[in-house]
């Protein structure tokens, strides 16, 4: 019988340094993004600008993640990379103020979020080393109420400076810079850092591979639902459209403002409780498919086309509940399926598929909507909701001791690929030879001089072994 690890604390300094560096970043961007539109207008630029700044900086962010991801993974301190990160992004943010031309913004826009790419994966593997894996639910939760604060505060800080500073776009621009430093200095002075045992240097796609099966399975899960997870500023404009006849123009668009006020308050308070349930079930995954399935139910009221002031409530509070139980329990069950020494990779391909989702959802909502009818938009997304929360419920999580000996076998894969890449050996012999030995190896005997073939056999022979060793183990 294994002894009992030694209780560990969850609401720790990193937890606390983490969700307090979330609130004040985002604060800081929330409070530049909300005056962005009328700043472009005034410097004469129109919506496709704006439409191709966010389009830009969101695409390079989410790939800037995929690649971070995988070289934090091979540092020995993901920290510096993490501070690094949020300080660029607060110089870049404030940059805003000098910015004289529609291309000034776009360069630091995507500057901005070439940093928050940067930075992301090794913030969310920093949380993740330092919490037991029996409360990355409330950790990772508890990061996304401080995160949606600071976005509520964000516009409200903007509209407040723009009075003080006599509707100074740049001088607000240039107030972001306060609280985006607070948020360096908070992840730099309460951020631990864990030691971790020496990583291994693998090349880009063998981190890809290495990655756990049950984690491959899980981003099918998440790719599903991502590609009908709408922009949820297509609320504001189907509560808008809804309550127009009612009440007019102006006054359904503030009713739509509210409404999605309404919908971010329900988004804090779901993040950290569906953190804390999914740390007191059985299984995880159980809440983020009822976060999935909240999301189809969501869709389906949207379908009624209802102008009820209400139902239209009902909807958007529905809304802020499947976010707040979506974004927390991807990352915490991530983090539950992934070894710790590749959580960069993991949050970062975590990202990379969100981020094609959230691609493929505009467009096909966006064109559902135009062509046909919002009915037709909605019961598509409802039909990819409620199929990646089958895929979740679907979904085979391992124990402990399983992924141990599952992650032993990868590294085993892994370490036979990297005598066959000392050898020199082609990668599509290996291709052939690690996935049919028996059916190709004769084939490669023509490519290697004898003394390669006999490495490559040994080199196949001792795997098996190996595996063979550590099968024994696992049966005892």
């Amino acid at each position: 019988m294994q002894n009992p690890e030694p209780k560990q604390s969850w609401l720790n300094r990193t937890v606390l340094g983490v969700g307090l560096t979330s609130l004040f970043s985002d604060w800081s961007h929330e409070t530049a993004t909300a005056i962005l539109p009328a700043f472009l207008a005034a410097i004469g630029a129109g919506p496709a600008w704006l439409g191709a700044i966010e389009g830009i900086a969101d695409g390079l962010s989410s790939f800037t993640k995929l690649a971070a991801g995988h070289y934090t993974d091979r540092l020995k301190r993901r920290k510096p990379l993490a501070v690094f990160g949020y300080a660029f992004t607060a110089l870049a943010t404030a940059s805003f103020a000098f910015a004289t031309h529609a291309y000034h913004v776009l360069f630091g826009r995507a500057a901005a979020w070439l940093g928050r790419g940067v930075r992301s994966p090794a913030k969310k593997a920093l949380l993740a080393a330092d919490v037991p894996p029996n409360a990355y639910g409330r950790a990772f939760g508890l990061e996304r109420l401080m995160d949606t604060v600071g976005a509520i505060g964000g516009p409200l800080t903007a509209l407040w400076l723009l009075e003080v500073t006599s509707h100074s776009f740049r001088k607000v621009f240039l107030w972001t810079l306060l609280p985006g430093l607070i948020a360096v200095a908070a992840f730099w002075l309460l951020v631990r850092e864990r030691p971790m045992a020496a990583r291994p240097e693998r090349s880009f796609l063998i981190g890809l591979r290495a990655l756990p099966p049950s984690f491959r399975r899980l981003l099918l899960g998440v790719g599903v639902f991502g590609a009908g997870d709408f922009s949820h500023s297509l609320l504001i404009l189907y509560a808008t459209r809804m309550l127009t006849p009612a009440y007019g123009l102006a006054h359904a668009a503030s009713l739509a403002v509210g409404l999605y006020t309404l919908h971010n308050v329900f988004y804090a308070g779901s993040a950290y409780a569906s953190g804390w349930l999914s740390d007191h079930v059985p299984h995880r995954k159980a809440v983020l498919a009822a976060g999935y399935s909240l999301a189809g139910v969501t869709a389906i009221l949207l379908c009624i086309g209802t102008s009820s002031l209400a139902l239209l409530a009902v909807i958007f509070m529905l809304a802020g509940l499947y976010i707040g139980t979506e974004e927390p329990l991807e990352d915490s069950l991530s983090a539950e399926i992934v070894p710790k020494e590749q959580h960069g990779m993991a949050f970062g391909t975590l990202a990379a598929v969100n981020a094609v989702g959230d691609f493929l959802s505009s467009l096909l909502v966006g064109f559902l909507w135009s062509a046909f009818n919002v009915q037709t938009a909605f019961t598509a997304s409802a039909i990819l909701f409620f199929t990646g929360a089958l895929l979740i419920v679907r979904l085979r999580t391992q124990h402990v001791h399983g992924a141990a000996l599952d992650r032993r076998l990868r590294n085993l894969k892994a370490n036979l690929f990297d005598v066959l890449t000392k050898c020199k050996v082609n990668r599509m012999v290996y291709a052939l030879v690690i996935w049919r030995p028996k059916k190709h190896l004769s084939k490669v005997h023509s490519a290697f001089d004898f003394g390669m073939k006999y490495e490559l056999v040994a080199a196949w022979g001792q795997l098996w072994q190996r595996k063979i060793a550590v099968l024994r183990i696992a049966a005892r």
